[in-house]
């Protein structure tokens, strides 16, 4: 969750960890840190708070040294002070280590080393990694961390630096990811790419209980066992301008913007000239796709809503039945997995912990497991039996908008991909989605201009709750619409079933309390208006979105926000933009820090 990046080489160190923790800061930023060894000598600087406090402690006194690590924190252990922010030292303040996960059993190893003699400064459970590696230390620093590894329980990524070993910097990394870019005589690591886009495009992608050692001119690699690795070197493809703003205020903006070129580019990727779907060599062969009878997805948050749509895509078009779990409760049940099953796990990052589990619980009971990630070298990637790749690009803002349209979308071409194989779907009836499909990008573009959902935030962004409802394909939007309303804004949110009403959120309706109600064109579009209906009779306020052409909506809304016309089975890509901006455009009148909202991290790499 939180943010490594560490350097060696012939610069400043201070400055090139600089940057890369102002590009990880959407992974943690309670607080911040760097470690440098100077003429010989550990100097460690860290502050609470956002990035600038620690700028501004360096910009009053730099940082001189060629090797470095640095941390922005996102709090698990210990409060988000300037005692637990990260890097942490052993006693003698000669080793600094940064850390990125949870050490499940660091209790019982901080109680046994008190008894030793080791004193704690901190309450963080990565302190407790600085005093086994100066503990294990003799002359080997490689060999004290991994002794250090063998009595740790849980995941982690680290970096150590030691002022007795000034040309080295040690990295380790278990079940959270950890990446390791090289350069022209220096080299760096860093836990996600954007921190190395602008210093290099040639990473590797450290594996689980693997250890590195960086110096200067090289990078060796080692496993537990003191097997020597090949690094498997891979090319980034992307421009340090990937990471920037482009004029926008917010990188939540700019990927809302973003959204309906990755849906052209998922089609050009995916649909062939002939209209047809081609995945490529995916991993999984069309016989056993064709007889898949059940299909199980799980996924966290924004991701385990674009499920939640997946699942009716995949129910009507490939009649396959199909369950949806949280993954923090599918990994911990005992879920009944047989016959011709297909687990689907679904993660922007690849990295989600409760998502990784729930792949390693699935392939524990022998089943076939297919990912949906928009990072190709993930850890999800890595360990499912078949990819398909989001291509969403780069997504920085912490709450996610960009990835989950294009969830949605390969989901949409999946149902089709699978209906076809099941000999369910015609040729026609793939080209008439996939000729709609094409259309949507400049429908969302249309869709984006809208210039009304931004007085519609601000005239009700001082409400204290809001409500969501929708039905079928859109039910799950009205979950995603209040969850980055939560998420951005501080607003309490709920999302619900619009024909759940009357079984009691309707106890909730008033005058304070405004309801977004999903109202576009379908085949209970009578439903929906009956719904809105009785929270009118309730003095309630309405928001509807609807679809264009619509005006008798506007007897029983107070605002209106259209959508261009398009079939059901596609509208949640229409329908989740005035929500994303809703969300927005509230938290900018709220005074929110959108891109980084209190309290979250973009990728949940611990339980």
């Amino acid at each position: 969750m939180c943010g490594i990046v560490g350097y060696i080489g012939d610069k400043y160190a201070d400055s090139v960890l600089w940057t890369g923790l102002e590009r990880l800061q959407y992974r943690g930023y309670d607080s911040a840190g760097m470690a440098v060894i100077s003429d010989g000598e550990l100097d460690l600087r860290k502050r609470a708070g956002k990035l600038r406090e620690l700028d501004e402690s360096l910009r009053q006194h730099p940082m001189r040294g060629a090797i470095g690590i640095g941390h922005t924190r996102w709090a698990t252990h210990g409060e988000p002070n300037q005692r637990n922010a990260h890097p942490h030292t052993d006693e003698d303040r000669t080793l600094a280590v940064v850390h990125n996960g949870i050490i499940e059993n660091y209790l019982p190893l901080k109680r046994e080393l008190q008894e030793r003699g080791h004193l704690f400064e901190s309450e963080t459970d990565t302190e407790v990694f600085a005093h086994l590696v100066e503990e294990a230390l003799e002359d080997d620093f490689l060999d004290a961390v991994r002794r250090a590894m063998q009595q740790v329980e849980g995941t982690f990524s680290v970096a150590f630096i030691h002022q007795q070993f000034p040309d080295c910097i040690v990295v380790a990394r278990r079940g959270s990811p950890l990446i390791v870019g090289l350069g022209e005589r220096e080299n760096f690591v860093a836990s996600d790419v954007p921190a190395l886009l602008p210093h290099t495009q040639q990473i590797v992608y450290l594996e689980d209980d693997q250890i590195a050692v960086l110096r200067q001119e090289q990078v060796e690699i080692q496993t537990m066992d003191r097997r020597w690795v090949t690094p498997q070197i891979h090319k980034i493809g992307l421009s340090p301008d990937t990471a920037d703003k482009d004029g926008y205020p917010h990188f939540m903006l700019k990927e809302i913007h973003e959204q309906p070129n990755i849906l052209r580019r998922l089609y050009n990727i995916y649909v062939t000239d002939e209209m047809e779907i081609d995945f490529g060599q995916l991993g999984l062969d069309d016989e056993f796709l064709g007889r898949v009878s059940r299909i199980v997805i799980q996924a966290c948050g924004t991701s385990w809503h674009a499920g939640l749509i997946g699942k009716y895509l995949l129910e009507q078009y490939a009649y396959i039945h199909t369950e949806v779990d949280i993954s923090s409760e599918f990994r911990y049940r005992n879920p009944v997995l047989e016959g011709d099953t297909l687990v689907i796990a679904i993660s922007q990052s690849g990295e989600t912990a409760d998502t990784l589990e729930g792949l390693r619980k699935a392939k524990s009971k022998f089943m076939r497991v297919l990912a949906l990630c928009n990072e190709i070298n993930s850890s999800i990637a890595r360990e499912a039996d078949a990819v398909i790749e989001l291509h969403a690009g780069l997504e920085i803002g912490v709450a996610s908008t960009k990835a989950y349209t294009a969830e949605i979308g390969v989901l949409g071409l999946l149902a089709m991909h699978l209906g076809k194989l099941r000999g369910i779907l015609t040729p026609k009836d793939i080209r008439g989605f996939l000729g709609t499909l094409k259309q949507v990008p400049s429908l969302m573009e249309r869709t984006i201009q809208q210039g009304k959902i931004c007085s519609c935030a601000n005239k009700f962004s001082d409400a204290g709750a809001f409500m969501f409802i929708g039905r079928s394909y859109n039910y799950p939007n009205a979950l995603e619409g209040a969850l980055k309303l939560k998420e951005i804004a501080y607003i309490h949110a709920a999302g619900h079933p619009a024909g759940e009403l009357k079984h009691g959120p309707i106890a909730l309706i008033s005058e304070d309390v405004p309801v977004v109600c999903i109202a576009t064109n379908s085949n209970i579009y009578p439903k929906i208006v009956s719904a809105i209906q009785e929270i009118r009779a309730r003095d309630g306020i309405v928001i509807a979105i609807a679809t264009e052409g619509n005006t008798e909506i506007q007897e029983y809304a107070q605002e209106v926000l259209y959508i261009p016309d398009v079939a059901e089975e596609l509208s949640p890509l229409l329908v989740v933009i005035p929500l994303q901006l809703l969300a927005y455009y509230t938290a900018v009148h709220r005074g929110c820090d959108v891109d980084q909202p209190r309290n979250l991290a973009k990728s949940v790499t611990v339980e």
